[in-house]
């Protein structure tokens, strides 16, 4: 039985296809219109899929939609009831959408699959949004039965949910409900510190260690009413979102001082400590949440999916700190991942007699489930274009890779599946040295263009992360954050100015380039089933050099989704001081291909994030 599992209009739509129970592909559509967080039917990521199962859309057993719209709808139009007539205005922009697109999701499916030549459309499911989460957490975990969590903005009402797995049998019961969320609380701040709300989270928890979390206690006498077991009201006196366009009112700049930041202005000392108190209530909030589960359950495992799933530092804490003996995080925690969740729910369900698929280890693949373009394909666009390459296979490939990292290159890698979810995880990577103090300010200023205090990824070798990190569990997934082990910390001195960029290059340790100003670092381990070539790649850096640690951030520049084709990443090699791309097995040096030119700046052609 084959299964389409689908999420659109909010934001990362996304396809997954599983064949009897087994995932077989899944991508996000912002992939292949390169448009980020593209939220628009995901049609490319539906024919991909198709694709890469060799099926034909007449294959199709039964498509699964990640939510309910006609339950979400209701949730808009009762919120818009009670706050009237304050909440007409973010009614009626959302209403377009809602009448376009979002109340007619079994005719886009529908005329989607016909443009894949499908003749009658199977039946079509809408398990509830907070299910699909849960079920993409729980159905490929590695667990026979597993507390579960799920953390979010909002779906149709839920913002949380507690649950428990069992076999092929799965519960939610207990929710938070909407406006009470954690995720747009978090949102907020974002808001309020200049980001992109749905986008720029990441960045707010990276600043979080530049500042001293002095509002806290503002946070907790003002904006949120918290519990022991973690459930909370906000007041929503202080936020924008029920009767305006914005995340806050101005009851919220009044409490911190002025009004929101500007984005793209200086980040000041206020910004920085808005991120650490707001990090700090979230990590607070999950874990008594996380007891509180514990507590119901009594059992050792937890999965968890949703956006605030993706804030390693919380789940490093969880993990160090919380009751649970195991943790395993869904990869593509947000929106694109519920479209996994949604049709392995579906599956179980039009299955009752069927087991869940044993596997030792995750069901994610590693989370490479997306296309690959074999070196034969490569050579041909190359050859084409009469862009200059050297071939490389075998042994000679890792070795060579590794040998450039190691005289300060950085290097562009594409090979392999590509993944799925918000990581790179070394098949669409730029990769560098972590010995280099250097590098991390290279990588922002003149590869990434992006913020200067952002931190980079260490890859791992899974065997040797010990010698370097304190962690006592894999980190596939680029999903925990942990600190450095302390016999590799260097002191630094007091600085006398409090600028942002002066505390970014200060070397703090062994891995300058990969520890961050607290001294902690968002590891991915590597290991050799899962990994194949880019484990020897950095197994042949540690023999060169004594440390099995990369760089690892994502194969993009700022805005732009991470590359997905041969053209993407020559495109994006071209656009920026990258040294070296590896394209397979074509490995191409900067130095040596013709004049790179465009007819407009090209840094204009993605919004940024």
């Amino acid at each position: 039985m084959k299964i389409l599992g689908i999420s659109a209009f909010y934001h990362d739509s996304a396809v997954a296809l599983i064949d009897d129970g087994h995932i077989v592909a899944a991508a996000q559509e912002e992939r292949f219109t390169r448009i980020k967080h593209d939220a628009s039917f995901p049609t490319r990521a539906l024919k991909y899929c198709l694709a890469e199962a060799g099926s034909s859309a007449d294959n199709i057993d039964a498509v699964a939609y990640y939510e309910k719209p006609l339950l979400k709808f209701s949730r808009i139009l009762e919120t818009s009831m009670r706050v009237a007539p304050f909440g007409l205005n973010p009614f009626m922009a959302a209403m377009p959408s809602w009448l376009r697109n979002k109340l007619w999701i079994p005719f886009q499916i529908e005329s989607a699959l016909d443009q894949c030549r499908m003749q009658n459309c199977p039946p079509i499911y809408f398990p509830e949004h907070h299910f699909s989460h849960a079920a993409s957490a729980y159905f490929p975990s590695p667990f026979e039965s597993a507390a579960v969590m799920t953390l979010d903005g909002v779906g149709e009402w839920a913002t949380t949910t507690l649950g428990a797995g069992q076999g092929r049998d799965l519960q939610l019961f207990q929710e938070l409900r909407f406006p009470h969320s954690l995720g747009l609380l978090y949102s907020a701040f974002t808001y309020f510190t200049g980001f992109k709300v749905n986008s720029g989270e990441y960045k707010l928890m990276g600043l979080a260690p530049y500042g001293v979390p002095r509002y806290v206690q503002t946070i907790l006498d003002h904006l949120i009413d918290l519990k022991p077991d973690g459930s909370f009201r906000l007041n929503m006196d202080y936020f924008g979102y029920l009767s305006g366009l914005r995340m806050t009112h101005s009851r919220f700049s009044d409490l911190f001082g002025g009004p929101p930041r500007n984005p793209e202005s200086d980040i000041t000392s206020r910004e920085c400590d808005l991120a650490a108190s707001i990090q700090a209530v979230t990590e607070e909030i999950v874990l008594r949440i996380a007891r509180h589960l514990h507590r119901i359950t009594d059992n050792p495992r937890l999965c968890m999916a949703g956006g605030v799933a993706l804030n390693c530092v919380s789940n490093g804490k969880l993990l160090r700190e919380g009751p649970f003996r195991e943790i395993w995080i869904q990869p593509a925690a947000g929106d694109s991942g519920a479209a996994i969740g949604a049709a392995l729910a579906v599956w179980h369900q039009l299955n009752p007699n069927a087991k869940r698929p044993e596997t030792r280890s995750d069901a994610m693949k590693g989370g490479f489930l997306g296309p690959r373009f074999p070196s034969s394909i490569i050579r041909k666009f190359l050859d084409s274009k009469g862009y200059p390459y050297h071939l490389t296979t075998g042994e000679d490939w890792s070795r060579q890779i590794a040998s450039l990292l190691a005289e300060q290159k950085v290097v562009g890698l594409f090979q392999g599946r590509m993944e799925f979810g918000p990581r790179a995880l070394g098949a669409r990577s730029i990769l560098g040295d972590p010995r280099s103090a250097s590098m991390q300010s290279l990588l922002n200023r003149k590869i990434k263009f992006r913020e200067s205090f952002r931190p980079f990824a260490p890859a791992c070798l899974e065997e040797t992360v010990k010698q370097h990190f304190e962690i006592d569990a894999p980190s596939p997934y680029m999903l925990l954050v942990c600190p450095i082990r302390q016999e590799h910390r260097q002191a630094t001195q007091p600085l006398q100015t409090g600028n942002l960029i002066e505390r970014v290059n200060q070397i703090r340790s062994h891995l300058p380039a990969v520890t961050h100003v607290d001294y902690s670092a968002r590891i991915q381990t590597v290991c050799q089933k899962t990994h194949g070539r880019f484990y020897d790649l950095i197994k042949a850096f540690e023999a060169l050099t004594g440390v099995g640690v990369i760089i690892n951030t994502s194969f993009n520049v700022r805005g732009e989704p991470i590359v997905c084709t041969p053209e993407d990443a020559y495109r994006c090699f071209m656009r920026t001081d990258m040294d070296v791309l590896v394209l397979e097995d074509c490995i191409l040096f900067k130095q040596d291909q013709p004049e790179w030119k465009e007819n407009r700046d090209w840094r204009t052609e993605f919004s940024l994030d």
